[in-house]
């Protein structure tokens, strides 16, 4: 499982070191991909699988479905690490998320999500005040 939250910085080829505590778990290879809310996805092969097998239940007729699912796939890449830990972020996945220089990598259960720190900086004081509302709402104690 993937938890906590770790800073980092782009190199200037678009590379980012990923926390040794992610490497493992990620694998060899994994796909990284447009997120939501302006921040990049990274799956291990085996979730990215799940993810895809429940994408291909969506009703093709649907426009919104072929919507997510064109967005979604048509940003996925396969990704490895280099011998220093790092992942390279291809150019339109970093235009997307807004990465410039520093990042967040956050852990998100059964994947790993990259922020710019701005992004993410702004997003958890927007979604703070509304945290216990939230966990009300889905029913969490």
């Amino acid at each position: 499982m993937f938890l906590g939250v770790h800073s980092h910085t782009l190199d200037d080829k678009g590379r980012v070191m990923i926390p040794s505590r992610f490497r493992e778990e990620l694998g060899e290879r994994f796909i990284i991909t447009r997120g939501l809310d302006h921040c990049l996805f990274v799956f291990p092969t085996p979730e990215w699988q799940k993810l895809a097998e429940k994408i291909s239940l969506l009703p093709f007729t649907k426009a919104d479905a072929r919507a997510f699912t064109r967005i979604l796939f048509s940003g996925a890449h396969e990704c490895e690490l280099d011998k220093q830990g790092r992942a390279l972020i291809p150019p339109v996945l970093r235009e997307y998320a807004r990465l410039v220089k520093n990042v967040e990598i956050i852990g998100v259960q059964g994947r790993v999500e990259i922020w710019s720190s701005e992004e993410w900086r702004h997003y958890v004081e927007s979604s703070a005040a509304s945290y216990e509302e939230l966990a009300e709402k889905l029913g969490i104690s």
